[in-house]
């Protein structure tokens, strides 16, 4: 009886670790999971895009008259000083003067003020009458736009006489740079034909740059003077600092390379770092700017991909012993990577990163590696 009572019991306990066995052999095995750490540092929020740098004043030396400029000897990088000489234009190149061609015109002049002087004596003979009754009121009308007429002919006779004789009168001239700096550009280089408002040379300051740079509008809205930037890739070992000196009001719709209409803002920001950190830098240099919309020196931030919608708010899986407990979040700013974490989670806790459909409240989890912040 001992011995039936002996072998049951072990009958019964082997079919108990069976039992343990394949119960266990079927239990689900935990989620192997990623998980970042919720923790306390700095953030920033930025914007990125792409600019350019342009000299900040440029000026442009124009021709003021028709002229024949001489060859301009000034190459683009070259020093000019404010007030230097660097342009010279002589009279128009035109051929001999014909003496028969300029008598007509003085007796063009002289016959059209002959007419002009008789119709504005008419005209004040017949408003003295006018004022009798002696005229009527269309005669002294006729008589004074006859007036006017003349001495619209008077003031073109005299032209055709200047121009004849302007080239011959007009002296040479010598423009100068009107600031120091260095030459930009030489529009025109070679001698010849120039008329009033040719741009000729292009001068300006290079240690003065600026950097110009199209953002989204919206992004535009949230930038204002004195918005700080964060100037790279442009060539340095380091990041050069701006301030967004002016935000444009009008904005312009522009092709993404997605091919998608954009509205775009122009934002100009001037360089602060020292001009000998960035004496390399040219106009029309690429740059990255990085716009600094909001820091702080101490925010507690988790990273963003361990966050998702539940209906208007926000979520997170928080590793809690074996099992991923979901746990509701409030949260702030939006910094790429890492967001602000305002309520519901503590510095410390591990949360898992890309949870996907698979990770549910209550489910087992095995953290397979912690990316940190």
């Amino acid at each position: 009886m001992k011995g039936l009572t002996r072998k049951r019991l072990l009958m019964i306990g082997a079919g108990v670790v069976v039992l343990a066995l394949l119960v266990y052999a079927f239990m689900p095995k935990p989620l192997p999971v990623q998980t970042g750490t919720v923790r306390r540092g700095p953030l920033r929020v930025t914007v990125e895009e792409e600019g350019k740098t342009d000299v900040a004043e440029r000026y442009a030396v124009t021709a003021p008259v028709t002229a024949f400029l001489k060859r301009i000897d000034l190459n683009v990088g070259d020093s000019v000083r404010s007030g230097q000489p660097i342009i010279t234009l002589e009279p128009p190149h035109t051929p001999i003067l014909d003496p028969r061609a300029h008598t007509e015109a003085e007796e063009r002049v002289r016959a059209a003020r002959a007419t002009a002087d008789q119709a504005v004596a008419d005209r004040d003979r017949i408003r003295r009458l006018a004022a009798t009754d002696a005229a009527t009121r269309q005669q002294l009308d006729e008589a004074t736009s006859s007036a006017t007429r003349a001495a619209a002919d008077l003031a073109a006779a005299e032209a055709a006489l200047r121009r004849v004789e302007g080239p011959a009168r007009m002296p040479a001239q010598r423009l100068t740079s009107p600031v120091t700096g260095r030459v930009l550009a030489v529009r025109r280089r070679s001698a010849g034909q120039v008329n009033p408002g040719d741009t000729l040379v292009v001068v300006g300051n290079p240690r003065n740059l600026e950097v110009d740079i199209d953002v989204l509008s919206e992004d535009a809205v949230r930038m204002h003077p004195g918005t700080r930037v964060l100037i790279d890739q442009w060539g340095g070992d380091r990041t050069l600092e701006a301030t967004v000196r002016r935000v444009e009001p009008q904005g312009f719709t522009k092709v993404s390379s997605l091919g998608v209409e954009e509205q775009r803002v122009r934002v100009v920001a001037a360089l602060t770092s020292p001009p000998s950190e960035w004496r390399s830098l040219g106009s029309g240099y690429r740059v990255l700017a990085r716009f600094i919309l909001w820091e702080r020196p101490d925010v507690l931030q988790v990273p963003a991909s361990a966050l998702f919608r539940v209906g208007d708010g926000w979520a997170a899986f928080v590793v809690r012993g074996d099992r991923a407990e979901r746990t509701m979040v409030r949260i702030g700013r939006q910094a790429g990577l890492d967001t602000q974490i305002l309520g519901g989670l503590a510095e410390g806790d591990r949360v898992i990163v890309h949870p996907g459909n698979s990770v549910s409240d209550g489910v087992r989890v095995e953290p397979e590696a912690d990316s940190g912040g």
